[in-house]
């Protein structure tokens, strides 16, 4: 995760899948709508990534939902269509004055996790932030800390591409 420690958003290329093996490939990305000055920046980093590494733009397939809950129903939709290499959540859950923030948080980390257990092909990559304040947010989509969308693609890529 980018923090101020470290800032994922910068990878080596070379240690990327080539092009001519992603360029065949199709991805889907389930995007939130509910704090969208933040997902849909991340949204745009994780879409710049996938075609800068090779990915055709016409084989990205964008979902936009509701709120970060509805990402688990909307990866697991998209990988029963078994035509998807891999999928990435978008989602930003602002700590408030109520438990709600734990357990939004706490349900889509364990539906995702839930997804990706029960996935033989199609690995579903969590790019959803928790933070405490809406700065933090800001911070990890576009800020200080990189573009926490550019590093689900990377991450998207990478685990399609394992070959065993």
């Amino acid at each position: 995760m980018a923090t101020k420690y470290q800032n994922l958003s910068a990878y080596n290329a070379e240690l990327m899948p080539d092009k001519e093996t992603v360029s065949e490939q199709s991805y889907a990305i389930a995007v939130a709508d509910w704090n969208p000055q933040i997902t849909h920046t991340m949204l745009q980093g994780a879409i710049d990534t996938l075609v800068l590494v090779g990915v055709k733009p016409e084989n990205i397939k964008i979902v936009h939902v509701p709120g970060t809950i509805e990402l688990t129903f909307a990866a697991n939709q998209l990988m029963s269509l078994n035509k998807y290499n891999g999928i990435i959540v978008i989602g930003c859950v602002i700590q408030g004055d109520t438990p709600h923030f734990n357990y939004v948080c706490q349900s889509v980390t364990s539906g995702i996790t839930e997804l990706n257990l029960l996935a033989n092909s199609c690995p579903v990559v969590f790019g959803v932030l928790t933070t405490n304040t809406l700065q933090q947010a800001l911070d990890r989509a576009g800020g200080k800390h990189g573009n926490k969308g550019i590093e689900a693609a990377t991450t998207v890529l990478k685990m399609a591409n394992i070959v065993w």
